[in-house]
């Protein structure tokens, strides 16, 4: 069966045939603000809740169409769940619905980071900061510990998958091997082995297309085509804007500023760090903690906890904890700027370099992706870099237990290794209890991320009050 096109345009029809044009903007926005709103938990919460308010309950997406614009953006480096709400933005009213749906699912999390960001520089030594604080961190390694099991479960299938994992896991905790380095090294181990032995390399599968309803009843089914055939001239115009949009501001970063300053190497490290987070964002924070921390300087390794137990508690997507680095860097070395103000620009500029690209690679790859609908979509490639990806996020839960439950923790470098040797009479107690606690929250009986870090926060505040 053909696809049918919507208001009998012809497959080169431009935006006007979209099936979206007759939801009223106010019903449009509506929608996807109650997304946005809701969008706690992370991706898996984040998409249910897509899932219901877009294909449930308002019918503008079918079941299928829903499940193979998912699957497209689980292959995408980026937040998935934010890439797909922009996805479906566009398919039904084009480039602006993918633009403010995109946009509106940053928008909470954006600024409620940047209110945290401003407490934590400004008022960090305040005792009810200190223990809000304190109980998110110790919180967050249990959060942490969570998402190991729930990526390795994805993937880890079988010996060679176990392996991988492993050799991530010494490569970046013993070896500081760079992150982009083991990505580069699990895809192409990927290519070659999904083409001898698929059945041992292709093990991430995407949700099944072919089991789901086929909807007649919405704006746009399985059988629809909304926005016409693709086109490589489109492609370039579209290729062309996005990296303006991207490049652009730093370029002209590192013509106001200077390419030494804090504000282009935030620019720049964050749009390297935008096309590594493949297996989802926890996989892209090693790297992350490892350059701002080691790096650079900007953060102490138990300020990067504080700022993924923000982006935990806040709605959006996880990655935005960028924002807390891109606030705090400048912070420090603000230059011939106000300190605050230094923060807020640095924030704005980690946040834009990193969500550009998610913008760029729906509205360049949608079209085709609309037009191959029905073949298969994953790779062997995104297989082994997911199992590259439990290892690297085991070595961010070690990483972040020894410096949230240690206040002392010796590095030890031997024939080109990194070992650390925490004092074990430097214990936290509390800290150990906290994420004690939240672990068995977690794990035993299955308490939403958003309660348990909440939960951390009121515990942390209490004792600092004790204590103080």
């Amino acid at each position: 069966m053909q696809p049918r096109l919507h208001n009998d345009e012809a497959p080169g029809s431009r935006d006007q045939a979209s099936p979206g044009a007759t939801i009223p903007q106010s019903e449009w926005v509506a929608a996807w603000a109650t997304v946005a709103a809701n969008s706690f938990g992370g991706p898996a919460g984040q998409i249910a809740v897509m899932h219901d308010e877009i294909v449930t309950k308002r019918r503008w997406v079918g079941e299928r169409r829903f499940l193979h614009a998912l699957n497209y953006c689980m292959l995408l480096p980026g937040p998935e769940a934010q890439q797909l709400a922009t996805y479906l933005g566009w398919l039904l009213r084009g480039p602006r619905g993918g633009l403010l749906a995109g946009s509106l699912f940053i928008l909470p999390g954006f600024l409620s980071i940047m209110v945290l960001s401003i407490l934590f520089t400004a008022y960090g030594d305040l005792t009810w900061v200190t223990g809000l604080f304190f109980g998110i961190s110790a919180a967050v390694i249990a959060v942490v510990a969570s998402a190991v099991l729930r990526i390795g479960g994805r993937v880890i299938k079988n010996r060679s998958m176990f392996l991988i994992a492993a050799s991530a896991f010494i490569g970046i905790f013993v070896f500081e091997l760079p992150f982009p380095l083991i990505v580069a090294v699990a895809a192409a181990i990927g290519l070659i082995g999904g083409r001898f032995h698929p059945d041992t390399f292709n093990v991430v599968q995407g949700h099944d297309e072919s089991a789901a309803s086929d909807d007649d009843d919405v704006l746009v089914g399985d059988q629809d085509i909304s926005l016409g055939r693709p086109s490589w001239g489109r492609a370039l115009r579209v290729l062309g804007t996005g990296l303006a949009l991207w490049f652009g501001p730093v370029a002209l970063l590192a013509g106001a500023f200077g390419r030494d300053s804090v504000f282009f190497d935030v620019a720049w490290f964050f749009s390297t760090a935008a096309v590594l987070t493949f297996g989802g964002a926890y996989s892209v924070l090693a790297y992350i903690s490892q350059e701002s921390v080691n790096t650079f300087g900007w953060l102490e390794p138990g300020e990067m906890i504080s700022g993924l137990g923000m982006a935990e508690t806040t709605p959006g997507p996880l990655i935005q904890v960028v924002q807390f680095v891109g606030f705090v860097g400048p912070y420090r070395e603000p230059g011939s700027m106000g300190a605050m103000q230094a923060g807020v620009f640095g924030a704005t500029i980690a946040t834009w370099v990193t969500f550009i690209p998610s913008f760029l690679w729906i509205f360049l790859g949608a079209p085709f992706i609309e037009h191959l609908r029905g073949r298969p979509s994953l790779t062997a490639a995104l297989s082994t870099i997911t199992a590259a990806v439990v290892g690297v996020v085991l070595n961010l839960a070690i990483w972040f237990a020894l410096f949230t439950l240690f206040d002392t923790v010796t590095e030890h470098r031997r024939f080109g290794a990194l070992l650390y040797e925490p004092d074990l009479t430097s214990i936290n107690p509390m800290a150990l209890l906290i994420a004690l606690a939240a672990g068995i929250a977690i794990f035993r009986f299955k308490t939403p991320t958003l309660r348990v870090v909440t939960a951390a926060a009121v515990v942390g505040i209490a004792y600092q009050f004790v204590i103080a």
